[in-house]
């Protein structure tokens, strides 16, 4: 497992009984968590003093109890990347912290391939790995299905000082824009993506990530430049583990290119406890260096 252990405007207080106790800035939110199947010796202290807490509701989504005013948005800070984050109807806040591990190593890679670096980043949400490749000097595309979560993404690169930066934000269905990518022949140095569990295709097919994944990812590996950096495939579905991961990635990319595939979990230390709570798991290729 690798941890995301380098915040400090976050911090997983605690977690058990199924929720969990964040800070967000100066901002303590509790929110529903599957994972934490443990139970908690003592709710109080702390937990009571959640400036917000997230409740479902019997017939989906859910709303926030608040303890005081909250502003509509406020600023997180990661190393020299910026976010806007604000508690949403689905109990999001626009961010998944445990993510900042893959920032730093796609950073890292980008800063010492010494040559340009084209990134498509995929399902991309409200653009932490754009922000990342961006800010370590690569030329980024940006696809979300959700206009939204794409003038979200374009807000997060203004406020991180990257506005200028040669970034493309894309509202359009992902797999579209892939099949059109190979059609045009456009290639890519590195790929990113973090698809859901469900979701429609491009016909309105359905999708399904245990089912449609290695597919989808051998479309993605069809439009990878002769000299690949990496491909980083974020995973939070239960039914797909890390092993399944590496067999994906090493069918669908190792017959191609050489390198080396590393999958594991995510996960964020807990304050209180020093425990662990498991935030999905990743799975990387990555060229030799």
């Amino acid at each position: 497992m690798i941890i995301a252990d380098g915040w400090q405007d976050f911090e997983l207080i605690d977690a058990g009984g199924g929720e969990k106790l964040e800070r967000w800035g100066k901002y303590v939110l509790c929110r529903p968590e599957p994972q934490a199947i443990w139970p908690l010796d003592d709710k109080q202290g702390q937990w009571a003093a959640a400036d917000a807490v997230y409740h479902r509701s019997a017939s989906g989504g859910g709303q926030w109890q608040t303890a005081k005013p909250l502003p509509e948005r406020w600023t997180l800070r990661y190393g020299k990347l910026a976010f806007h984050v604000k508690p949403t109807g689905f109990k999001h806040t626009g961010l998944f912290p445990e993510q900042a591990v893959n920032w730093s190593w796609m950073m890292d890679k980008i800063a010492a391939a010494d040559r340009p670096i084209k990134v498509l980043n995929l399902f991309a949400y409200t653009g932490g790995a754009t922000v990342a490749c961006a800010a370590a000097g690569a030329q980024v595309t940006h696809i979300d299905a959700a206009k939204g979560m794409v003038q979200w993404a374009k807000e997060n690169a203004h406020l991180s000082g990257l506005g200028e930066r040669p970034v493309r934000y894309i509202t359009e269905d992902v797999f579209k824009f892939v099949q059109r990518e190979q059609r045009r022949g456009s290639r890519y140095d590195a790929i990113v993506m973090d698809p859901p569990a469900y979701g429609r295709g491009p016909n309105g097919e359905m999708w399904k990530l245990e089912n449609n994944l290695y597919p989808f990812i051998e479309s993605c590996a069809e439009i990878l430049s002769d000299q690949p950096l990496f491909f980083l495939v974020n995973s939070y579905t239960s039914g797909i583990s890390a092993t399944v991961l590496n067999n994906l990635l090493h069918l669908a990319l190792r017959k191609r290119f050489d390198g080396e595939i590393s999958c594991g979990e995510i996960g964020l230390p807990m304050t209180t406890s020093g425990l662990t709570l498991p935030c999905g798991i990743y799975g990387r290729w990555e060229a030799h260096e």
